[in-house]
Order: structure tokens, then sequence, then C-alpha cells
């Protein structure tokens, strides 16, 4: 991420100092004489994200500058190196207490100060790619999508009432209110239920089309006779006075 670094020092050959130190390490760099003037640089749309600040400033002073930009949401992320003259434990552990990130002594060592800078830029690269993360997190919880509350479903066919009050099939209402799949199969009281019978009744099918058939009836009927016989005329029986003819 670039790295724009603001500093605060109201002493002109400090200052000066420090401007020429940032830009021979290629560094973006403003400066300001005062802690007023650095307020009002941070209240800007888009404010410097790492702060070499001096303690003892007109106007307002490095500590004030510190609190209320902690007390600000839209610069909690911002890296402060105080730079200080007051060497003692007590001022240091009050600087870091109100908000500084790390603290330089005055007069400072320019190659201290460059370490402690490189310092803020890899905790500020650090707090960027997290923030990011998060962002993806966020987007990611966005999309997952969860079943809760009363699903009214029919005792019979097992179908789902939806918001729309429209009756869907059970997998069909989960997909689409979760990250659901389906993958259909059959259970073991299923299987003996239905697939069993269905068999059961195909197998029954293919066993009476391969039974051979009998042959249609003849529609002259049977004729032993001989041509012209009427059907069954062996069996006719006829009055008495005709056989004696």
């Amino acid at each position: 991420m670039p790295v724009n670094i603001l500093v605060a020092e109201d002493e002109p050959v400090s200052r000066r100092a420090l401007e020429i130190n940032l830009d021979r390490w290629g560094f973006n760099c403003t400066s300001v004489p005062d802690g007023a003037k650095a307020w009002e640089r941070l209240q800007e749309e888009s404010p410097p994200n790492l702060i070499i600040l001096d303690w003892m400033m007109p106007e307002l002073d490095g500590i004030e500058v510190l609190r209320r930009l902690r007390g600000n949401a839209n610069n909690l992320g911002a890296y402060v190196i105080l730079l200080t003259a007051r060497g003692n434990r007590k001022d240091l552990v009050c600087g870091l207490e109100a908000g500084a990130d790390d603290y330089v002594i005055k007069p400072f060592d320019p190659d201290e100060l460059r370490a402690r800078v490189h310092v803020g830029v890899r905790v500020l690269n650090l707090r960027d790619s997290m923030a990011a993360r998060v962002r993806e997190l966020e987007v990611a919880l966005s999309r997952v999508r969860r079943l809760q509350g009363l699903l009214p479903i029919c005792s019979y066919c097992k179908k789902i009432r939806d918001d729309r009050n429209y009756w869907r099939q059970v997998e069909a209402y989960i997909s689409e209110h979760s990250e659901a799949a389906f993958s259909h199969g059959i259970c073991p009281d299923c299987y003996n239920r239905e697939v069993e019978r269905q068999l059961g009744g195909l197998t029954v099918r293919a066993e009476t089309a391969a039974r051979p058939q009998a042959p249609p009836p003849d529609p002259e009927g049977s004729n032993e006779k001989g041509p012209g016989c009427p059907p069954n005329a062996a069996a006719r029986s006829f009055p008495e006075g005709d056989l004696a003819l």
C-alpha cells in the first residue's frame, strides 16, 4: 500500500532534516509547523497513514493530537512515531498510552529513524492485508444463507410452502435457501416397497411375453369327413326317419 507521511515539528531545522531524509528514502512527505495544522491535515478525506509527531508544539501538543487521533474512527489505523526530547521512562509510557506506536528521542539518529519508519511501513502493510481478508470473509459470510424458523410442510406429499405461498419440493426449497446440493438415491425401505414391486411386475410381463401362444381357431372348423362335410358332422344326431332314408 502507498505510504504518505506527515511530519509535525515546530522547530524549522529539525523539520527540514526530517523532510530531506524521508525524501531521500523514497517516501512521500508533507510537513506542518504545529499541532493544530497537523490535526487539520488528519481530518482530510485522504489523511496520511504514517505520522512523525513532535511532543512539544504550539497550538496543540503531540499528546493532544494523539488523543484526538485515536478517538476518531477514520484514523485508528494510522501509525504514529512520537518525536520527543523527553527520554525518561515515565514520559515514554505516557506517550505510548496516549496512542503512539513508537518513539524517537531527539536529536534523532537518521539510521534509527529509517529503521523505525520501515517498521511502521511493515505494520501498515500487515494491517491493510488483514483488513482485506476481513472484507473477504464478510463477503463470504453474506453469501451463506441459513434455514431458520417454522417451515410449513405437507403431511402427505412433503412439499414446503415458501414465502410467496407456493408449494415447492423439499430439495428445491433447501437448495434455494442454502448452499446444499442434492444427490438422489434410494433408501432400503423404499427399495423393498417400491423397486422390488416394480421389478416383480416387469418379470411377470417378460415371462408372459416369452410363453408360446396357442394357434388361433380355424374359422372353417374341423372337417374330418372330407370336403363339404359341415363342422362336427360326425357327432350330429338325426331323427329316425331320416336315418331310414
